[in-house]
């Protein structure tokens, strides 16, 4: 009898447990698809006034009224790659030293040190790259990129320009150096997962080091290494005060990296507060639905190519 009431106690706990965590996934759906909504409904009277004319327009004149998403997309992109080019190899280099060069001693200072990075807050990242970063880069790091780099043909057009130490490569710059701790500890947690057996044996079959974590390491973990990669283009995407501080917040589009642009968030931190036109708040809310689609379809994407690995696992 009493073993019979203790089972419909812990049955009846269960079905509340599974109907709590039922009630929180479908929580999150929910407030995924309000943000959604409540995006579409504040954009609807700049798409019905702009259409599709909004994504190909780089005008953008509060006087006469006049809204294109062209060059915030262009500049939120450029940074979000020039960020991952720099990002992902450095990463990659920490990760790497952690988990197969560093002496153990060091090994967990570094980490709590790389850790701490990822803690501070963007608008301090931003106030050193406009106030520390950008003197030290117009005098030093940007002369010597339009001197020698300028006259290259093809790609000589993306490093011309005036040594303003302010534009879409320091932006990028920047943004790289918030992303690299997310990117680096996602990646050495997954290294450090590899089996030692597996190493061992490579190792005893006459494997270098390079070899072992080309051959075993980045085989073994390719999942965990595209899921910190994607979570720092995630962030990059997002980003706000720090590239609202560095990238010159002007909507126009240059082929150099060097000149000023916009971004998304850049563009909506700098305008949201002042907008009184409701147009323009509206031409504000369709920029922040485009970096909602822009940012939910790289996440599809990368899940889809997740996916895929996973497929083709064994072949």
């Amino acid at each position: 009898m009493i073993l019979s009431q203790k089972l419909k106690q812990q049955a009846f706990i269960d079905v509340i447990f599974v109907n709590i965590t039922r009630f929180f996934a479908l929580l999150v759906l929910a407030s995924l698809s309000g943000i959604l909504v409540s995006l579409v409904i504040g954009a609807y009277p700049a798409m019905q006034q702009f259409g599709f004319g909004f994504f190909s327009s780089s005008d953008w004149d509060t006087v006469q009224s006049q809204y294109g998403a062209l060059a915030p997309i262009y500049g939120t992109l450029v940074t979000s790659v020039i960020a991952l080019l720099i990002a992902i190899p450095v990463s990659f280099g920490i990760a790497v030293f952690l988990t197969e060069l560093c002496p153990v001693i060091l090994r967990r200072p570094l980490s709590i040190a790389i850790e701490l990075l990822a803690g501070i807050p963007s608008i301090i990242y931003g106030m050193w790259g406009l106030f520390v970063f950008a003197p030290i880069f117009s005098d030093t790091l940007q002369p010597f990129i339009i001197e020698h780099f300028s006259h290259l043909p093809f790609i000589g057009v993306l490093f011309g320009g005036i040594p303003m130490g302010i534009g879409l490569f320091p932006a990028g710059l920047i943004l790289a150096i918030m992303i690299i701790p997310y990117i680096a500890s996602v990646m050495r947690d997954v290294f450090e997962v590899t089996p030692t057996m597996l190493k061992e044996s490579a190792y005893g079959l006459g494997c270098t080091r390079w070899e072992v974590i080309r051959h075993i390491v980045l085989p073994y973990t390719k999942v965990g290494v595209i899921g910190g990669i994607v979570l720092g283009l995630g962030r990059a995407l997002g980003e706000t005060m720090a590239v609202t501080f560095i990238i010159g917040n002007t909507f126009n589009i240059s082929a150099s990296l060097n000149n000023s642009g916009v971004s998304i968030t850049s563009a909506l931190a700098n305008e949201f507060a002042e907008a009184v036109n409701p147009l323009h708040l509206s031409s504000l809310l369709y920029l922040g639905l485009i970096l909602f689609i822009i940012t939910f379809t790289v996440l599809c994407l990368s899940k889809l190519l997740l996916l895929k690995m996973v497929k083709n696992e064994g072949r």
